[in-house]
């Protein structure tokens, strides 16, 4: 009758097994839970990288527009037909 007590409850190696599955799951979730936040910051951090380097390169695009527009160094100016008759030019009235 006792072995067969024994046999339906289980021993006590059970319940500490049952112990250590706990905090080994309670461990694995908290090294989750850190990884995810790690990486999540460092996707933020990319993201700002990224945003500042599109607007650089927009303010370089921009400055070069600019540059070139303002400055020829071949004396050419700009031209533009407005039809019949009528042409604006641009850049005449500026120094070199």
């Amino acid at each position: 009758m006792v072995k067969a007590f024994a046999a339906r409850h289980g021993s006590a190696l059970r319940s500490l097994a049952m112990v250590g599955g706990t905090l080994a799951t309670a461990a694995a979730l908290v090294v989750g839970a850190v990884l995810a936040v790690f990486f999540a910051a460092t996707v933020a951090v990319i993201a700002i990288m990224a945003s500042a380097l599109l607007a650089f390169a927009g303010l370089a695009m921009r400055a070069r527009r600019t540059a070139r527009a303002r400055y020829r160094a071949d004396g050419v100016i700009e031209a533009r037909h407005l039809g019949g008759h009528h042409w604006v030019a641009y850049g005449w009235n500026e120094r070199a």
